[in-house]
């Protein structure tokens, strides 16, 4: 008699009755499998090594001349630039950042400003919390590293605020660290110009990452460069839905072009939420009305309810900008900026 809770290795044939070994057909999947990924990877590589002659002599005549770049600043101002661009364009950032550097150049200066200086100075730029978070940063530099910024990459992302893409950059773009950096515009690129696929957005995948790697330069002068320049190009012609193709330096070299644009402006993940009525849209009428009465100001509960009409969702986004640590709730329901 037959176990019938005995592990199974293989199926029945319903036509003769003969048993077929299905780990044979398992592993005859996973090789092809494994085959197509590695002929895909150096396929990539290729077009890669064929890219950087053209993508390097692009960079040099056409990348826009941001103070950040070109080893004209600290390692701590290209950090700031990375966590200020993020979900931000860096033409928007650009005059922030430059009152930042001018008000707090080092950590040690940012370290010693108010929670409510360093919201009020954050002014439009959105996602206000990456002010508190840099203030965090700038203490534990200051306390920690004497002030300057740790050069590797476990220390790096132990600091507030700072993950991997912001820790790799800061190696890359800083430090002259020959490390994969991938955000959206390097992935999109890669994934359209070397494999010929459409970059469908989500969270960064260990394809992603392998492919990055793959890609990267050997020499790290010209891994610096690659990173900045796969950026660039995924900003200012590359772009998720309308690719500027007769602005690429390596659009003969495309595969995506190649292959006629498959599945162009695809996503993966949900359309952008609007704006308009968000929480978000009123927290920052809350906070822009806070730095508009100035430091230390209090704005009474009577004010704040005349800032937008649903009570309800004002009282929510108050308690959220509160448990955010962006302003402070008093006992008489009035709010301010907190100083410490």
């Amino acid at each position: 008699m037959t176990d019938t809770h005995a592990p199974s290795h293989g199926r029945r044939n319903a036509h003769d009755g003969a048993i077929v070994d299905t780990h044979a057909d398992t592993h005859a999947d996973t090789h092809a499998v494994t085959h197509a990924t590695a002929a895909s990877d150096a396929a990539a590589v290729s077009r890669a090594r064929a890219c950087r002659a053209p993508l390097t002599a692009w960079w040099d005549a056409s990348a826009r001349d941001f103070p950040w770049r070109f080893g004209r600043t600290t390692p701590w101002g290209v950090l700031l630039s990375e966590v200020m661009s993020q979900q931000t364009p860096m033409a928007r950032v650009l005059p922030f950042w430059t009152a930042w550097m001018d008000r707090w150049p080092t950590p040690a200066a940012l370290a010693d400003a108010t929670p409510a200086e360093v919201i009020t100075a954050w002014g439009s730029l959105g996602y206000p919390r990456r002010a508190l978070r840099l203030r965090e940063c700038a203490i534990q530099v200051r306390d920690r590293y004497d002030g300057d910024l740790p050069r590797t990459y476990d220390e790096l992302v132990a600091l507030p605020g700072v993950g991997d893409y912001t820790a790799s950059a800061v190696l890359s773009f800083a430090f002259g660290r020959r490390v994969a950096v991938i955000d959206t515009n390097i992935r999109r690129v890669l994934q359209r110009a070397m494999r010929g696929v459409e970059s469908l957005g989500g969270s960064t995948t260990a394809a992603d990452r392998r492919l990055a790697q793959a890609c990267l330069p050997d020499d790290a002068s010209a891994s610096v460069v690659w990173n900045e320049a796969v950026m660039e190009l995924g900003a200012v012609a590359c772009t998720a839905s309308s690719p500027a193709c007769a602005d690429c330096p390596v659009a003969d070299i495309c595969a995506f072009r190649a292959a006629g644009y498959p599945g162009l402006g695809q996503r993966r993940t949900r359309p952008r939420q609007r704006f308009a009525g968000t929480d978000r849209q009123v927290r920052g009428i809350v906070l822009n009305a806070l730095r508009q009465a100035g430091p230390g100001a209090v704005l009474p509960y009577a004010t704040v309810r005349g800032l937008w009409k649903d009570r309800a969702q004002l009282d929510a986004c108050l308690a959220s900008l509160d448990d955010d640590g962006l302003i402070v709730i008093g006992v008489d329901h009035g709010v301010r900026l907190p100083e410490g």
